[in-house]
């Protein structure tokens, strides 16, 4: 059997507003409760089980390949619920994307402060792009 990445467990002071926000952004579905988590499931079969926690929770990154079309539906639900945006992990970019690798890219965080990141194209997919560091401003970004 070959290794494949199955589940993760993501620390949140409350898993609903958690889940429920990822699912919504990605388009995708709330599964059914399995005490103490709450699951969130990607197309490969990756499974985010979100965990309400009383204690300090260290700020994790979660990044998602998504195709051209759910990048454009996920970018369009960050607008219209004004969740701030940026193209960079650094925020030297607010209110953009990122084109890198001649894709796009675009960089959020969750309820729980977690730093969340969509993008098209995977890194180092096409170093030569002429794209590569460029960043668009997205109307109506907050």
């Amino acid at each position: 059997m070959s290794v494949e990445f199955n589940h993760t467990i993501v620390l949140t002071r409350d898993r609903e507003k958690s889940a429920r926000f990822l699912a919504h952004v990605l388009d995708l579905e709330v599964g059914a409760p399995a005490e103490p988590f709450l699951p969130v499931t990607t197309a490969n079969g990756v499974t985010l089980d979100f965990a309400t926690v009383d204690t300090e929770i260290p700020v994790q990154h979660y990044a998602f390949l998504v195709s051209e079309e759910e990048f454009d539906a996920a970018l369009a639900r960050l607008v219209a619920d004004r969740v701030p945006i940026q193209a960079d992990p650094h925020g030297r970019h607010p209110r953009r994307i990122n084109r890198n690798d001649g894709g796009r890219g675009v960089y959020f965080t969750d309820p729980a402060g977690h730093a969340l990141e969509i993008f098209t194209r995977p890194y180092g997919s096409d170093p030569a792009s002429p794209l590569n560091g460029v960043t668009e401003q997205v109307p109506g970004a907050v």
